[in-house]
């Protein structure tokens, strides 16, 4: 029998994890697709903690896709924290209201949600920053604070983050953005599932007709 997406402890003999999808279903900024998982060596169901800045007088959202491997410490942040860079100051006087005149300085700086592909591991400590894009398949070294979209199957290290290398050739990339195997139903997965810990594309093309 497939394993639900729905469930929150989808491993009974690890605790430590989560599936993100039930967890965040009624999270108002956030989302996350089927079988992607967050691990914590504290509390799993904290996750929506590691969410930062995420006000409601924004237009922002985070977007984790389907398969994603989410590591401890790993965290995003929203554009409830930025601060006007172009002007004469960086306080938010508007947030404090008529304590200090209730200045209008139009819209607030926001530069967009952040959205993660298929297939990401972010790893441990990881940081996400406002208006990033993370393709599928792409690996988030640990402590790595990413400002700027990463491409697919890039690993990225470092602050800011940058390009390492690539998990794969470039034809083998182009050949899994096609194949998206992600999205095949979840029994089609599984009996590809050791085809997917190859390093064959060609196998797992395949089982794409």
């Amino acid at each position: 029998m497939p394993l639900s997406p729905d469930l929150l402890r989808p491993v009974e003999a690890a605790p430590s994890i989560v599936f993100l999808k039930p967890l965040l279903k009624d999270h108002p900024k956030a989302e996350a697709g089927d079988y992607s998982y967050f691990h914590s060596f504290d509390d799993p169901e904290s996750f929506p903690d590691n969410i930062k800045y995420a006000f409601d007088f924004i237009e922002d959202r985070l977007v984790i896709g389907k398969f994603c491997s989410i590591a401890h410490g790993s965290s995003f942040v929203l554009n409830g924290g930025n601060h006007f860079a172009d002007r004469l100051s960086t306080f938010p006087f508007p947030i404090f209201g008529e304590a200090f005149g209730a200045p209008d300085p139009g819209p607030w700086p926001n530069k967009g949600g952040i959205t993660i592909g298929h297939d990401v591991w972010i790893g441990w400590d990881a940081t996400i920053l406002p208006g990033v894009s993370v393709g599928h398949g792409a690996i988030i070294a640990t402590k790595a604070v990413v400002a700027s979209d990463v491409p697919p199957y890039a690993i990225v290290a470092g602050n800011p983050a940058k390009i390492v290398k690539y998990r794969l050739p470039k034809a083998d990339i182009a050949k899994l953005l096609d194949i998206a195997w992600w999205d095949w139903p979840m029994e089609k997965i599984a009996k590809a599932s050791d085809a997917l810990m190859q390093q064959d594309v060609a196998a797992l093309e395949g089982m794409a007709i």
